[in-house]
């Protein structure tokens, strides 16, 4: 009966430590996902202004709690010191005047505008390859 005692107690003690590991791994994991800072930065006079100077505009939507939208954010980031001539603009797809305007429902949307036209869109795409490559054919 002792030894039966004793096993248990262990038992106890890893599934709490366990309980707290996997609390730690989360808060970490989680956290560093969103050390991108979001920002609405879209406005219709900023959007109206890029685009009657001939800029090329990016529009991204991303919501608070969202990993695939601080991805992307991070390559746009880099993007931003690598593209002349580009205006990019950000809002949070809970703004829904905006997210009507440009029609865009999801989170990690991605829009190009060139000439006043719509040129490119995509969901969730964060590769940096493939945002650069719709940046490169835009310009």
């Amino acid at each position: 009966m002792l030894v039966y005692q004793e096993y248990n107690f262990d038992i106890v003690l890893l599934y709490k430590f366990m309980k707290k590991l996997l609390i730690i791994i989360f808060i970490f994991s989680s956290t560093s996902s969103f050390a991108v800072e979001k920002r609405t930065t879209f406005t219709k006079e900023i959007f109206n202004k890029a685009q009657s100077e001939g800029k090329i505009v990016v529009v991204s939507s991303w919501t608070k709690y969202c990993s695939s939208c601080a991805s992307q954010m991070k390559v746009l980031d880099k993007a931003k010191n690598e593209f002349d001539n580009i205006e990019f603009l950000t809002f949070e797809i809970k703004n829904k005047e905006i997210a009507n305007l440009l029609n865009v429902q999801y989170q990690t949307t991605l829009l190009i505008f060139k000439d006043n036209k719509e040129v490119y869109r995509s969901i969730g795409e964060t590769t940096k390859e493939l945002i650069y490559d719709a940046l490169k054919s835009s310009i």
